[in-house]
């Protein structure tokens, strides 16, 4: 485990880097003894540090919800991040390319919650109870770690990624909105678009089997620290697309046939 004055230095680093889109090399390269534990550490420890500064949390991701991607990590559960207040975007509008370092866009599903959620044993039945409605989003994911080390070459490890707010870095809400009961929520697909072409596209039982799934399993991982999912928050359930890159200039559509469209461009 590392010691709280590095978990604080970490986090004031990632807080640095976000403001001023700069990478940082890997912590795990620093600290080979890092744990996953010693990831969240960081990530509620930058929290803290962006509370200090007037943010508020507005709810939280899921990430790493497919297997493939659990694979490639060496991991075998998902991991998650709060999503900022200042991290909302309006669907439709431009979104200023300098707030990011690499972008790249995700399509998922956001589960907005009517009551809240406290594990232990929360289960999918009760996550769809507790959702006013669910609507489409794109998550927008940044690396204030590098994805590759400028020098070795070595992907980073899951550890950073934790820390990193799991790459988190914007949302984009849009669509519309729909009960939870009222579609087949495992059957809801999306067509990416990136500049009028179609770059992905996928089934949002991809994530777990049902989006839901991730947010029961959140409500559950939490809990052991004295957490919650509470009335309002914003729960994105996880990609069910590949990232795709962007830059600037570049303008996205998510179509999900029933569900409606996000669409937004960089700028």
């Amino acid at each position: 485990m590392l010691s709280q004055d590095t978990v604080g230095a970490l986090a004031r680093a990632l807080q640095d880097a976000r403001m001023t889109r700069t990478q940082l090399r890997h912590f795990s390269l620093q600290y080979p003894e890092m744990t996953i534990e010693d990831g969240y550490a960081i990530q509620r420890e930058w929290v803290r540090l962006e509370l200090a500064e007037g943010r508020t949390i507005k709810g939280r991701k899921i990430g790493l919800t497919s297997r493939a991607m659990q694979i490639a990590s060496q991991i075998t559960e998902p991991d998650y991040a709060p999503l900022m207040d200042d991290m909302f975007f309006d669907a439709g509008g431009d979104i200023p390319f300098e707030r990011f370092i690499a972008p790249r866009v995700e399509v998922e599903l956001a589960f907005i919650l009517g009551k809240p959620l406290k594990g232990p044993g929360v289960t999918l039945f009760d996550v769809l109870s507790a959702t006013d409605y669910v609507v489409p989003a794109i998550e927008i994911i940044d690396s204030r770690i590098e994805q590759f080390d400028r020098e070795t070459r070595v992907m980073r490890k899951v550890f950073d990624t934790i820390s990193d707010f799991a790459a988190n870095a914007g949302i984009v809400l849009g669509g519309r909105p729909v009960k939870p009961l009222d579609v087949d929520l495992r059957w809801v697909g999306a067509l990416l678009h990136k500049n009028g072409v179609i770059e992905e596209s996928g089934l949002a039982a991809a994530v777990l089997n049902h989006p839901a799934n991730g947010v029961a399993w959140l409500a559950n991982k939490i809990a052991p620290y004295g957490e919650q999912l509470n009335a309002g928050d914003v729960v994105l359930a996880g990609s069910f697309t590949r990232p795709t890159a962007a830059v600037a200039g570049d303008s996205f559509h998510a179509d999900y046939g029933p569900l409606g469209s996000v669409s937004f461009r960089f700028v």
